[in-house]
């Protein structure tokens, strides 16, 4: 069974960067979306970035535009989220996860059927 891990996670001071990643190893479908959500303590679950394999296409949160980077090395099933410009607004539980159907260009919680169990990235100093 594919699953995702997420690594890169840590504490961070205001305005620093970070890069996460998410592996996928062993999956083989061509067209699918990978996506980074995240989650802060009594706070609803929230979508950041999602990233298309069919063509590459991206997509961000209005929350994260111009601070978040999404990339993917199709060759290793890697993708990342380079963060910067950091803020305390920022700290979560940051899950990837996969949707097969290729179709969930709005964050669709219920389409991606692979997650990961999260990286913890804390922002504070």
């Amino acid at each position: 069974q594919v699953q995702a891990v997420e690594s890169g996670g840590r504490l961070v001071q205001p305005g620093e960067s970070l890069t996460l990643s998410c592996e996928y190893p062993g999956f083989t479908q061509p067209y699918y979306i990978v996506a980074w959500f995240r989650q802060a303590p009594g706070q609803e679950r929230e979508g950041v970035a999602w990233i298309s394999s069919s063509d590459g296409s991206t997509n961000y949160s209005n929350f994260v535009k111009g601070r978040f980077t999404i990339s993917r090395n199709s060759s290793r099933n890697i993708v990342y989220l380079q963060m910067i410009e950091l803020s305390p607004a920022d700290t979560a539980l940051y899950h990837c996860a996969i949707d097969p159907s290729d179709t969930a260009f709005d964050f669709s919680v219920g389409k991606f059927s692979i997650w990961g169990q999260g990286t913890q990235v804390t922002v504070a100093g």
